[in-house]
């Protein structure tokens, strides 16, 4: 249709601004690269520069140097990430698929519980009281899984994923079969809306392995801490590495005082960035398949 058609002038430009929002997306994370692997000299001599005039490993080595203290938290994020997304995962769906359910009485009130936390929260005290003195999940990987297992909007989400892919004729044929509703869920509804669940899950994976807040506040043992938070501590203070000379400077032979504090942070900031980024690219064909579900109405 003639209303339809877009001209080649229209079309130039909606491809430069498309193209020109990539680039300011892509060129900080292409500027973090570029300064992990400046030396000092080149980011006092040009600052930060496409073309740095000495390119060195220095960050990098002083990253890998630290005396466990990266490895540690390296495992500690993963562990972080994986059980908090599975769990979380498993409980998203759990509820989801109740307030799914239309023939489940309490999907109305459960549908409200769950928008009014998005709408009122506890606050932080009583948050910390809870986690700290009830639970008493101080100073333990637990502290910073459990506050994060079940996000009202990831419910939501999946819940309008069901009822767009999952038609209602398959519930009611798994049941003249004699289906449960364990055996409904996780044999039909549950493949059925696989690029909902990995969706969610992605965004959920990314939260738990970019979260540092929970370790600021219950965390307080050094051998817990996830990569964020140490991360954030060295933005914080630079002196971080000098105060542990005793550990890693004199096995690496590096002089600290001419290590690059901006260097040292982009390099643990590529380190932090990596993982995710090589596994987006296993989501994305479910992520774009979830796009499209709804689209088109048969």
């Amino acid at each position: 249709m003639r209303i339809n058609r877009v001209s080649i002038p229209s079309e130039a430009l909606i491809h430069l601004v498309v193209g020109l929002f990539a680039l300011a997306c892509v060129i900080p994370f292409i500027f973090i690269i570029i300064i992990s692997f400046s030396s000092a000299e080149s980011l006092r001599t040009v600052g930060y520069s496409f073309f740095p005039t000495e390119i060195t490993l220095t960050s990098f080595r002083a990253a890998f140097d630290m005396g466990g203290t990266l490895t540690r938290s390296f495992f500690n994020s993963i562990y972080i990430t994986v059980v908090g997304t599975i769990l979380s995962l498993l409980i998203t769906i759990l509820y989801s698929y109740g307030l799914f359910r239309r023939d489940y009485k309490l999907r109305h009130f459960f549908a409200f519980f769950v928008f009014f936390t998005m709408v009122f929260g506890g606050g932080l005290v009583p948050t910390v009281i809870v986690i700290r003195n009830l639970l008493n999940l101080g100073n333990t990987l637990n502290a910073m899984i459990i506050p994060s297992l079940v996000i009202p909007f990831h419910v939501i989400i999946m819940r309008t994923f069901f009822k767009t892919s999952v038609p209602e004729s398959l519930i009611e044929a798994a049941h003249i079969d004699g289906c449960g509703e364990f055996r409904t869920l996780f044999s039909i509804v549950v493949p059925l809306a696989k690029p909902g669940i990995a969706t969610v899950g992605l965004l959920t994976a990314i939260g738990y392995w970019n979260d540092w807040q929970l370790a600021l506040l219950f965390v307080r043992n050094r051998d817990l801490f996830p990569l964020q938070y140490l991360l954030m501590e060295m933005q914080q203070n630079v002196e971080f590495l000098r105060r542990n000379l005793t550990m890693i400077g004199t096995a690496s032979g590096i002089n600290f005082a001419d290590l690059p504090g901006e260097g040292l942070r982009m390099a643990l900031a590529v380190i932090i960035v990596l993982p995710i980024a090589c596994a987006y690219p296993f989501f994305q064909r479910y992520i774009i398949s979830g796009l499209t579900v709804g689209a088109v109405k048969e």
